[in-house]
């Protein structure tokens, strides 16, 4: 196919799910809030005030219905503290774009596994035991590549508060993803994940939804389902979560409502639990360390947020940065600069230099697809989660984190604006003296 300016631009922005807009939930005719309580037996209060629990989440965090009409008697609840509206991210969807590959080896293809040595790792662990959780748009379960790894049992949907078994695939970006972090390894055909043993489990957050009611359905997610989510990714004891997936920066004065407090709690909750929790740093060129912008999740305490790189180990121009705001760099695709990117006088040309993996042949026409974003950086540290704790089952949240930013390479120290501990290296992370 042709690859150009515009196909890598929505190559990109396919594995950034941009957001679109913001609106409020409804439960009905009820409206659904997210709560911050102290944990001191609130949640009868909140049910005397009137107002129904839908989700009780980790780090004492509430999803809750009822009238608008009455939200200070809301915030009145002895115990309550911060309440905001949850609210409902409509996704813009570019169109898709796909390779012609569809069942050879293509292990030569995938710089990005052979600049973090995933090849060398896999000589002391390939992920067997453990569990990630991808927190997207579904994974195709059938996908000859995927299809080993997947727990089709254990998947669920979360949509609008409510709970289901429906993980279908609806756009194809979380089965790249879960490629990324988990693709099988047949030896013959197809891509290689950095855990190939490691069980896949699709947490779906993404549905279609007509919000306006006008017969047109848009790519949907609530900051509730997102929460839960994260919540039900601990609860099964899920050695990883990962999420590429986020906001575009936001300014400042965001932080006064509950929607960032939440999150810390919620995803303090899972780490403390077990569950590493991996998040993409976003694709704006943003730096979140100047003039108190910041994206979520990945700037929420508790996350490890991961910028992307190119096959020369620099920060890929879409890349968002900061000092202190980026744990490590991973293979996202592309180069310091568009042009470079598509150019074809390089060594890993347009479009290899992005990052092959797998996704659903009914939506793509074929059985992988180039992406680049920093969405495809996040799984190469999710799979590298999973070979550390397939030899360390029982190495702390925080001891897995920091075998991983050890392990990294490229820069002094921990704080590059860029790389944060450095690129990503899956091999060195597993050295012993990297977890005790």
């Amino acid at each position: 196919m042709d690859y150009d300016r515009r196909t890598f631009i929505k190559a990109v922005a396919a594995a950034g799910l941009t957001v679109s807009a913001v609106r409020p939930v409804a439960a009905g005719s009820d409206t659904r809030y997210v709560v911050n309580t102290d944990g001191s037996g609130v949640q009868s209060h909140v049910e005397d005030a009137g107002y129904s629990i839908q989700h009780e989440l980790g780090g004492n965090v509430l999803l809750v219905t009822g009238s608008s009409e009455n939200r200070t008697a809301l915030e009145d609840v002895n115990g309550v503290g911060a309440v905001a509206r949850d609210v409902s991210i409509e996704f813009e969807k570019p169109e898709k774009e796909a390779d012609e590959t569809t069942d050879e080896d293509y292990y030569s293809l995938q710089w990005d596994k052979q600049v973090t040595d995933v090849s060398a790792a896999h000589d002391t662990a390939t992920g067997d035991g453990t569990r990630l959780a991808i927190i997207d748009t579904g994974i195709d379960v059938d996908h000859p590549d995927l299809q080993a790894n997947v727990d089709a049992d254990a998947g669920r949907l979360f949509k609008f508060g409510d709970v289901s078994h429906d993980t279908t695939d609806v756009y194809g970006h979380g089965s790249h993803v879960a490629g990324i972090a988990a693709a099988s390894d047949d030896g013959t055909t197809g891509v290689v994940g950095t855990a190939p043993d490691a069980e896949l489990v699709s947490l779906r957050v993404f549905y279609y939804y007509d919000y306006d009611g006008d017969g047109e359905t848009e790519l949907y997610t609530t900051v509730g389902d997102i929460f839960t989510a994260i919540d039900h990714a601990a609860s099964i004891d899920a050695d990883a979560a990962n999420m590429s997936i986020g906001t575009p920066p936001l300014p400042p004065e965001v932080n006064a409502g509950g929607i960032r407090g939440a999150y810390e709690r919620v995803i303090r909750s899972a780490t403390q639990r077990g569950t590493v929790v991996v998040a993409s740093a976003g694709n704006s060129d943003a730096n979140l360390q100047q003039g108190g912008y910041f994206t979520t999740p990945n700037s929420v305490s508790g996350a490890m947020s991961i910028s992307a790189t190119g096959p020369n180990d620099e920060r890929v121009f879409y890349s968002n940065y900061g000092t202190d705001e980026i744990d490590v760099g991973a293979p996202g695709g592309g180069y310091e600069t568009l042009e470079k990117t598509l150019a074809s006088d390089t060594e890993w040309p347009y479009p290899t230099n992005l990052v092959l993996s797998s996704v659903p042949p009914e939506i793509y026409g074929a059985n992988y697809a180039y992406f680049a974003g920093t969405s495809m950086a996040a799984p190469q540290v999710t799979g590298t989660v999973g070979l550390v704790r397939s030899i360390d089952p029982d190495a702390p949240t925080e001891a897995v984190e920091q075998a991983i930013r050890s392990g990294a390479e490229g820069v002094d120290g921990q704080s590059s604006a860029d790389l944060g501990a450095g690129r990503l290296n899956a091999d060195k992370a597993l050295d012993a003296n990297n977890i005790n």
